[in-house]
């Protein structure tokens, strides 16, 4: 299983299981996390979730100029869900979702952040919106949640610098809300979950429904405008520089 799951005091902890590959998401963990989500949407026993192990994206295809609305971003087929589902499910998650950063976090891995509620992040941990060295458009939101999220200033750095931040750049900034030891991040994320679960999860889906409804729509418009971009923008002559740098960085 790319996904592992974990039941503890109304706490449902999600686990990116693909070690080998830096727990990156492809099609298969797109659609497992989708799953997972809606399925933790709808029990009545999960208050909250814990999403950990994110490391972001790795891209293993070209991307294509006919990277369309029913295909994901850099041109990849999707799957039952796809990226754009587990988007969805994401902005309508009803309850408190925490995300946990152990590791290396790489487009997703970073632009994920947008839609938790409290995000912790390892000390040693460190992040990285690469799409200007790719030569792309922003995904996830990005464009319009990061802005709210970390001021003007502090989201044109994460989204067009492609440099790496470190966890005490992303506390500074507001990306994270606490950065923790690396062998205390899970017990104190989980820690606070467990506050947060013990109470009615009525009165939890009741906060975050106030909260999200007033940019629900302007999350899919940003949605809309970032993947117009992106089709706009991949297989041309930034995009196809960039990726044969990568390639020869590679070889």
């Amino acid at each position: 299983m790319t996904l592992l799951i974990e039941d503890n005091n109304r706490v449902r902890t999600l686990t990116l299981n693909r070690p080998d590959a830096l727990n990156a998401f492809n099609e298969a963990l797109y659609d497992e996390t989708t799953v997972a989500l809606r399925a933790a949407a709808e029990d009545p026993d999960v208050a909250v979730v814990l999403l950990t192990g994110a490391a972001g994206v790795q891209r293993g295809e070209r991307p294509r100029r006919d990277a369309g609305p029913h295909h994901q971003p850099g041109g990849i087929h999707p799957g039952e869900h796809g990226f754009y589902g587990m988007l969805d499910v994401l902005a309508d998650f009803p309850k408190p979702l925490i995300c946990a950063i152990n590791g290396v976090g790489v487009g997703i891995g970073v632009t994920i952040l947008g839609f938790a509620d409290l995000a912790f992040m390892s000390s040693s941990a460190r992040l990285k919106c690469p799409f200007t060295s790719l030569g792309v458009a922003p995904e996830a939101a990005s464009s319009y949640l990061m802005p709210r999220l970390l001021g003007r200033q502090n989201a044109a750095w994460l989204l067009m610098s492609s440099e790496w931040v470190s966890a005490a750049e992303a506390r500074e900034m507001g990306l994270v809300w606490k950065v923790c030891e690396p062998d205390d991040l899970l017990s104190e994320a989980r820690g606070y979950a467990e506050i947060l679960a013990a109470k009615p999860i009525s009165s939890l889906i009741a906060v975050k429904q106030a909260m999200v409804a007033p940019i629900r729509d302007q999350i899919s418009a940003a949605v809309e405008r970032e993947k117009a971009l992106f089709v706009e923008l991949v297989g041309g002559a930034a995009n196809v520089d960039a990726l044969a740098q990568f390639a020869d960085r590679k070889g």
